[in-house]
């Protein structure tokens, strides 16, 4: 046999060699030694065929991925997310903002569903009718192709959604199990009768009780009961079922193939099914996350996976593995539980249980980083673990009723201009909608609104991992009090925080009235500078002094920077203690985000109400 001389052609099958055995052994903690095999020949066959169709451009792509690993993990590297049509109409229209993302310093670009969905309802483009082609109204799939080129052209890398869990009934598969195709009925969960359904449903909760309730629904064309975890027209995958996992093997590397970087997994957590659980964060997702992710790194070394894994803290880490999946299951992962601190912080103007919770998780390994983010496309759900609440002395039940009453404009004196989303009657839960202005104060007109705003952004850009911007946030984009206009809409609050791009008031010679823009912009600036905050660079949480500052600190070679958050609106401080066991009692002390030495009190750094600091030793500099 003649050996390939091509470069590219060697390196497949270098990973190849290198990975097929863990390909190998994962698949048998699935499905079983016997069935492992056939299996792992099945997909070393779509990762060799996807390879041989793989553009030149993307090739040398993969090249330089390999040799710069930490591309995504450095503090230059910041993100955004948006729903295309409401940036800019349709994927062309992307393309011609790509400018305006540039500029903004943009190297990550998250577009929300863009893949055929079902007609409305079709929870926000989750409920997925074809994966092989783009939702009519925004563009084509040479329209995708073409997008990612020009976003490549400016350093951006395109992230879309890939919902693993569920399809919308109207897929072809679903069609087809309707239509008596055996192959594919063993695709879903389908029960003759209500047995299997009300044992699972014993442990499972809801995800959308006021409009979605229960787990399963009967359908009678497929004259059964289907596993519908989110709504009646999303029917669940069955996972335990190997050809799923090939054909979305198949599915990552097409797309990967039109130059999709990154995959976010959408509803991860529930795609394994085990009686008696809640058949969410089960092992075998990290296992078939970690199969996914070696067909991917055999055939299309570039692509990542991040994980959309909204769970509690204790079930976190293990997205980004733990143990022997350390670094081998998802390279990206929603830190969710400190997107929920930030918030209880800033109602509560207290800083311990985030402190307390945040110390909780592990280091991510070095190689992964967490997505940093103060809001997204979807509701608050308040993620606080009842024992993080109890250790610093909270009721847990009363601490979320308060965050939901705050975030609402229901407690006195709250800022908060907030909708409640899917009020639970039976367990008191009430997850929140709006955008980050109106939760901050803008809306209300709080004198400290642009303040939170500012602080909440330099935690997720100071925290450690990449941090990503939802769309507007930059602006200061208030809920749009048209949510409701439109019909598709109507039932569903999250809209109040998705309004459309209003191009009139961004771009370079825009008006900023609230100095949010350039705030932003001048965090985004100190932090491209600082290696400290390279996600690789591992973070701690230090005990607060002051109840109301968050201490967080990065360590780098270069030594370490403290990074001082006030969630109060009254003046706090960094304890001298602090600065002494850090090794920042210095005359070289800077803060990196005035670029001047801070004024010491006994020893302490003042932080006006809602201010931020991140503390390093410089060069030297100027007494503020």
């Amino acid at each position: 046999m003649t050996l390939s001389t091509d470069p590219h052609d060697v390196g497949f099958e270098a990973r190849l060699a290198d990975l097929e055995p863990d390909l190998l052994a994962t698949l048998g903690r699935v499905y079983g030694p016997g069935a492992a095999p056939g299996v792992a020949r099945t997909l070393v066959q779509v990762a060799r065929t996807a390879h041989d169709a793989r553009p030149d451009d993307l090739r040398a792509l993969d090249q330089q991925r390999l040799r710069e690993p930490d591309w995504f993990q450095r503090p230059s590297m910041v993100g955004y997310a948006a729903y295309a049509d409401r940036f800019a109409g349709t994927l062309r229209g992307v393309g011609e903002r790509a400018a305006y993302l540039r500029d903004l310093g943009v190297g990550y670009l998250h577009l929300m569903p863009l893949l055929t969905p079902r007609p409305p309802p079709n929870d926000g483009g989750y409920a997925v009718m074809d994966y092989r082609s783009v939702r009519p109204d925004l563009g084509t799939v040479e329209d995708l192709r073409e997008l990612t080129n020009v976003l490549r052209a400016d350093g951006i890398s395109l992230c879309l959604d890939l919902v693993l869990n569920h399809v919308a009934r109207e897929h072809a598969w679903a069609a087809a199990a309707r239509a008596g195709d055996a192959e594919k009925r063993a695709w879903f969960h389908v029960h003759p009768d209500r047995e299997v359904p009300d044992a699972y449903e014993a442990s499972l909760p809801e995800v959308f009780p006021d409009f979605a309730p229960g787990n399963f629904t009967w359908d009678p064309e497929l004259d059964g009961w289907v596993w519908t975890t989110f709504n009646d027209y999303q029917w669940d995958l069955d996972w335990s079922n190997p050809a799923v996992l090939c054909e979305f093997a198949d599915i990552i590397l097409s797309l990967a193939n039109l130059g999709v970087e990154v995959f976010r997994l959408d509803a991860i957590a529930f795609i394994w099914k085990r009686l008696g659980t809640s058949c969410q964060n089960e092992p075998e997702v990290h296992d078939l996350t970690r199969a996914l992710r070696t067909v991917a790194r055999i055939a299309a070394p570039a692509v990542l996976f991040k994980a959309e894994a909204i769970v509690g803290p204790a079930d976190l880490p293990a997205y980004l593995g733990v143990g022997e999946h350390a670094g081998r299951v998802s390279d990206l992962a929603y830190h969710n539980g400190l997107m929920v601190q930030i918030w209880s912080m800033l109602a509560s103007a207290d800083a311990r249980l985030a402190t307390h919770a945040l110390q909780q998780l592990p280091q991510p390994p070095s190689t992964t980083a967490w997505i940093t983010y103060a809001r997204c496309h979807d509701d608050i759900g308040w993620a606080i673990a009842d024992e993080d609440a109890r250790a610093v002395g909270l009721d847990p039940a009363a601490h979320r009723r308060f965050l939901s009453d705050w975030y609402s404009g229901a407690f006195p004196g709250s800022w908060a201009r907030g909708l409640v989303f899917q009020h639970n009657e039976q367990t008191g839960d009430r997850r929140i909608s709006g955008s980050l202005a109106s939760l901050a104060g803008l809306e209300a007109g709080d004198p400290g609104a642009v303040a939170r705003i500012l602080l909440a952004h330099a935690i997720i850009l100071g925290f450690g991992g990449l941090p990503v911007l939802w769309m507007g946030d930059e602006l200061g984009l208030l809920n749009d009090a048209g949510w409701a206009d439109d019909p598709a809409h109507a039932a569903d609050n999250r809209w109040v925080h998705r309004p459309r791009m209003p191009w009139d008031a961004a771009g370079p010679d825009a008006p900023d009235p609230h100095g949010i823009t350039s705030g932003l912009r001048h965090l985004l600036d100190v932090r491209r500078g600082l290696p400290h905050l390279h996600a690789a660079s591992p973070t701690e949480v230090w005990d607060p002094r002051d109840d109301g500052v968050l201490l967080v600190v990065r360590r780098h070679p270069d030594g370490p920077l403290l990074g001082a958050y006030n969630v109060s609106g009254r003046e706090a401080w960094v304890a001298a203690d602090v600065l002494h066991w850090l090794g920042l009692h210095d005359d070289r002390l800077v803060d990196a985000l005035t670029g001047l030495a801070p004024q010491l009190h006994d020893g302490a750094v003042r932080l006006d109400p809602y201010a931020a600091a991140w503390l390093h030793l410089g060069a030297g500099a100027a007494r503020d």
